[in-house]
């Protein structure tokens, strides 16, 4: 175990009286922060991390290799990240809990946001308040673990759809996922394809994608994660014999390309099958200015505003027709929904007031757990 310390450059303090806050974040051992490829919950704890310091705060940053936030002190619990052993060996997530865990023992905390499995554990040992992002299912295993660890932990969703598949969980409040919106280029001259991304699996649609984009009318990209074998069993049963002319697999997005698709195309299909807790790629499009349209299922009725970012229907057999709608809506005005609703700055809001509360009473507890922030 490593500590290093530094100052960020140009930080905003908090003005007026608010005093700031002295936060523990708590990141998965996987890899390095923010992580140079997947990781999606490192990215959300990297770009909170780094929020949260611009905002006034100290965070120390417990997570595996090199630090690439802003925090103002970081704990190395790996020095190389095992993300080889990732689904694998346990192992790691326990010894980083240990780890984390001696650390604490040291640090003078108002509170600790803990986005690892094995941490919460030890939380009714702390002196201090401990949070949890719920970044995976509350059904199954996960939700039972969650519920057994009782009151000691303090559970945040980042959705209203995913605490409603678990409510008695010790649910303190909800925030939104957010992404840095204006990393994401903003284009109003759409062209003429329409635009499915993300992991091929049955529940995610895209083969309801490409029939949906068909009977419109539309050409129709895909670029999805293909590396797993579920993954290629469903797209060689249900995609493959689909693709065509008119629906074109361009391979697996990385960070340049998706901003290219998501910038270019004229609206994002997302016909999930499933109660999805949240879903990045719609709040990516609309970054863009570029509609989304989607079945109401999961957290889609709380991201996309229909008929203002997007067009949400009931049934699979609504979305050709909801598909020139969509495209008829206003670019900016998209945009303008992902900056108000999922940029960043909005994220790191929302957790502070959920520390606030736990750490000064600053609302009642009570209130905040029943209605998303």
């Amino acid at each position: 175990m490593s500590i290093a310390t530094h100052v960020p450059e140009n930080t905003s303090p908090i003005h007026g009286e608010i005093r700031p806050l002295r936060i523990g974040m708590i990141a998965p051992p996987w890899f390095e922060l923010p992580p140079k490829g997947y990781g999606g919950t490192e990215a959300v704890v990297a770009a909170l991390t780094d929020q949260l310091v611009l905002r006034g705060h100290q965070v120390v940053l417990l997570s595996a290799g090199r630090n690439g936030t802003q925090a103002q002190q970081h704990i190395s619990v790996f020095e190389r990240p095992p993300s080889e052993m990732l689904g694998a060996d346990p192992m790691p997530e326990v010894i980083a809990a240990a780890q984390t865990a001696q650390a604490l023992r040291d640090l003078d905390l108002d509170i600790v946001h803990d986005h690892s499995l094995a941490g919460p554990l030890l939380a009714a040992g702390r002196q201090m308040p401990t949070v949890t992002t719920m970044h995976g299912p509350v059904t199954g295993l996960n939700g039972e673990y969650f519920r057994r660890l009782g009151a000691a932990v303090d559970i945040i969703a980042i959705s209203d759809a995913q605490r409603r598949l678990a409510p008695d969980l010790n649910w303190i409040g909800t925030v939104h996922n957010a992404v840095d919106v204006a990393s994401f280029p903003y284009r109003e001259d759409k062209e003429d394809f329409l635009l499915w991304i993300g992991r091929f699996s049955p529940d995610k649609g895209a083969h309801l994608a490409i029939d949906a984009a068909r009977a419109a009318g539309r050409r129709i990209v895909l670029a999805g994660k293909l590396s797993e074998a579920p993954e290629q069993k469903y797209f060689d049963e249900q995609v493959r014999a689909r693709l065509g002319a008119d629906a074109e697999y361009v391979g697996e997005a990385d960070a340049v390309l998706k901003r290219e698709l998501f910038s270019q195309a004229s609206a994002l299909m997302f016909p999930i099958q499933w109660e999805e807790p949240f879903g990045m790629v719609m709040v990516e499009a609309m970054a863009c200015g570029t509609p989304v349209i989607a079945t109401c299922r999961g957290s889609v009725p709380e991201v996309v505003a229909e008929g203002i970012s997007g067009i949400v229907v009931d049934r699979v057999d609504q979305l050709p027709g909801a598909v020139a709608r969509a495209c008829a809506l206003d670019p900016r005005t998209i945009r303008a929904w992902a900056e108000q609703r999922f940029d960043l700055p909005v994220m790191a809001e929302g957790y502070e007031r959920i520390y606030r509360v736990l750490v000064e009473g600053t609302q009642n507890i009570q209130d905040l757990a029943s209605r998303a922030l």
